[in-house]
């Protein structure tokens, strides 16, 4: 199970406003946040989690403004975001969502997905040109062993060789999610890249399997929004 963007709470935020570090299960995962109040405009979990609502309906601006105000309400959310930087890259604010990723990945470098993301927002700043792309990468020595997320970030990394048609093989393992998140990917690849027609197959490929149709994953929300935005 690829379980994407994962957010973890560092311990020394679980006091009294906060019991609980942030669970994830996919891109479903939820902020614990402790505190009385019930109210959207004052609770952190309420108002990502609003935020992410907002999302799936495709009031991508509207996401982030929640996720904004959460950061406002408990600013050590910051590094946490995961779901602005994707609302970002769907709102074309890139450099935001660049900004956003990056942040991230200084408080979980092994994240896979928060790495090509951030390649992803900068390959739509510079017109799809690789060479003009910082990319990050996992830490020396350090590689996902989950064979598609491998496959995925050397593709967007150009290393290893990786090309389109081995990331459609990895999609074939069997697994539902590997061939959701397979072809997603590869939209999100090509649309960077400039090619439109390519991007357009994939994704829509991708919101058709029993994955894309099926699961609660935040990303398979994200290929919907992704399709209903450019009219696919």
């Amino acid at each position: 199970h690829v379980r994407g963007c994962a957010a973890f709470m560092p311990p020394s935020l679980a006091d009294a406003s906060l019991r609980s570090s942030l669970a994830s299960t996919g891109r479903t995962s939820r902020l614990a946040m402790a505190g009385s109040s019930t109210s959207t405009e004052s609770n952190p979990r309420m108002l990502v989690n609003e935020g992410m609502e907002r999302f799936r309906r495709g009031d991508v601006e509207g996401s982030i403004e929640l996720f904004d105000v959460a950061e406002k309400n408990l600013p050590q959310l910051r590094p946490y975001l995961w779901q602005r930087g994707l609302s970002c890259y769907y709102a074309d604010r890139f450099q935001d969502g660049s900004d956003q990723f990056k942040i991230d990945v200084s408080v979980n470098p092994l994240d896979t997905e928060e790495v090509v993301w951030d390649i992803a927002c900068q390959l739509r700043l510079t017109d799809g040109d690789l060479t003009r792309v910082s990319k990050m990468s996992l830490p020396k020595g350090k590689t996902d062993r989950r064979r598609i997320m491998a496959t995925i970030y050397s593709l967007f990394r150009d290393e290893n060789g990786a090309t389109e048609h081995d990331l459609l093989v990895a999609g074939q393992s069997g697994s539902k999610s590997d061939e959701f998140y397979s072809l997603y990917y590869l939209g999100l690849y090509c649309e960077a890249k400039g090619e439109t027609s390519k991007a357009e197959m994939y994704l829509l490929q991708s919101i058709k399997t029993d994955y894309g149709r099926g699961s609660n994953d935040y990303m398979t929300s994200c290929a919907k929004v992704h399709c209903k935005l450019r009219g696919w």
